[in-house]
């Protein structure tokens, strides 16, 4: 059986009269219209030099024909590789460098800046704006949309996504037909989706979660998507009355949480809010159930492993855990330094292993062997606790982890005491050089503004709720925490920026 996951995704679709995608503007492309656009794209990609295996490089806004564009790479049995749109020229210099793509495709808008790049890594430039226009699309617009699916088997790449890169060189993911089609089936059934969901999907189509995750459970469901080219609150307040599904960030919820329209009413036709790419705070989780009546739904997962685990839909949505892992993939909590799995309830790293698991990191056999272990299970570079009932609970990231004077201080644990107080929006803990403790716990907190806070107070607030080694040196007030495009808090700019606190 083929296992290109566009053939997947064509065998599973019932009804090609069924709308897939709706634009803003209330344009519906159905099933059938998407298999058939898709296999004009596919032909223009292959005349235009791509063959099976062959990097397809892509830096464009949302929309239809990007979608498209994803799902005619696939066919056509190339690779996939989605590029933040905010990259510079020289950010995007160094990933088409370092995968020569065959293709590159820009906004014409950037086409001028990007040339050289695309030039040096030895890939053919097209276009593709946010309308969907551009040299490619006339290009797809005249080809034939007949074209057979390309034979994959489920180890063939069908993606590649560069890490962040908060530390060091990005590393390039490579993730297989199988990953993805997997992880979507698995999600599928866990979340309960059908072909009457309707999805607001205002995420970036560059990342994980608003490509992999809500475009392709989406469309293997034979459900419908209305393709928001940014989260807009207004539009999804609009949108709620009658969308069953919203996937988001932390940020989408609390900025809706700001508006008055918010109650059990407006969300009444909703069925599911899916909340991932950063922690969501356990006071949001709350707020949103006593404002909505609903249960925000956070799940955990990653580049490299797609989704790893997830609130269940029926039962416990515990605020603070990113639920139990998903069935096929394994979680387990193990020593940092020895690798010997933890008891239950322990803190150390966590490990994935299954379907889902990336192949590793492109042309980085060295980087591979030192996260993906031989027997499958993935160094996901968080630590964490699994409790009694299973869920897991993520503590940190393994490099935010603060050693002060030979004791170990994972950040969440004062974070979460920081934002219970009063005046508090939110906070980041980080580890600071110090010359006596080695690093000294230091607390960025954002206030509300309302009750006025001073360090001297944050301090003693936090008095006999942590132990003395746990808590602040100082305390740094900010405006606002630095977030990359998905809304994690950018701990490692923190760090830098305050780099000599304790060396004036």
């Amino acid at each position: 059986m083929n296992a290109n996951l566009f053939d997947i995704l064509a065998r599973s679709i019932t009804d090609a009269g069924a709308t897939a995608i709706e634009t803003p503007d209330g344009a519906r492309i159905s099933y059938g219209d998407l298999v058939a656009r898709t296999g004009r794209m596919a032909n223009a990609l292959v005349a235009l030099g791509v063959k099976p295996d062959d990097r397809v490089a892509v830096q464009v806004e949302k929309s239809v024909e990007a979608i498209i564009l994803y799902l005619a790479t696939a066919r056509a049995g190339a690779v996939f590789l989605p590029l933040n749109t905010g990259y510079t020229a020289a950010e995007i210099a160094y990933f088409i460098g370092d995968a020569e793509p065959s293709l590159f495709v820009c906004d014409p808008a950037r086409a001028a800046d990007l040339t050289q790049a695309a030039e040096q890594a030895g890939a053919r430039m097209v276009t593709l704006d946010a309308k969907g226009k551009g040299s490619l699309s006339d290009a797809a617009a005249s080809a034939p949309s007949g074209f057979d699916i390309v034979l994959r088997d489920k180890d063939d790449l069908a993606a590649l996504l560069y890490t962040s890169g908060t530390t060091g060189r990005s590393k390039g993911a490579m993730l297989t037909h199988g990953n993805l089609v997997s992880n979507a089936l698995s999600l599928r059934e866990a979340w309960r989706y059908t072909d009457k969901d309707v999805l607001i999907h205002a995420l970036p189509i560059f990342h994980t979660h608003g490509l992999f995750v809500a475009t392709n459970v989406t469309l293997f469901s034979g459900a419908s998507m209305i393709l928001l080219p940014k989260f807009d609150p207004e539009r999804v307040f609009d949108l709620m009355a009658r969308a069953t599904v919203l996937m988001g960030v932390p940020t989408f919820y609390v900025r809706l949480l700001e508006d008055d329209r918010l109650n059990a009413e407006t969300t009444a036709h909703m069925r599911l809010f899916v909340s991932g790419s950063a922690p969501l705070l356990a006071e949001t989780h709350r707020a949103w159930r006593v404002r909505s009546g609903h249960a925000i739904l956070e799940r955990y997962g990653m580049t490299e492993t797609n989704m790893n685990t997830s609130n269940p839909y029926d039962g416990a949505r515990v605020a603070g855990t990113v639920g139990l892992a998903l069935p096929g993939t394994e979680v387990i909590v193990t020593d940092p330094e020895s690798g010997v799995e933890l008891p239950q309830g322990e803190i150390g790293m966590i490990e994935v292993r299954g379907a889902n698991v990336f192949k590793g990191y492109w042309r980085m056999p060295e980087k591979t062997a030192a996260e993906l272990r031989a027997n499958g299970f993935f160094i996901t570079g968080d630590l964490g606790r699994i409790d009694d009932n299973g869920y897991v609970h993520i503590i940190g990231r393994g490099k935010d982890l603060i050693i002060t004077g030979g004791y170990n201080v994972y950040p969440k644990e004062i974070e979460a005491e920081i934002d219970e107080i009063p005046g508090v929006l939110e906070s980041a803990v980080i580890g600071l050089a110090h010359k006596d403790y080695g690093e000294a716990v230091t607390a960025v907190v954002v206030p509300t503004g309302s009750p006025a806070l001073t360090e001297a107070a944050i301090v003693a607030a936090l008095e006999g709720r942590l132990a003395r080694f746990k808590q602040p040196k100082r305390v740094i007030f900010m405006d606002e925490l630095p977030r990359n495009t998905m809304g994690k808090v950018q701990k490692n700019l923190l760090r830098d920026q305050y780099a000599g606190l304790y060396h004036k």
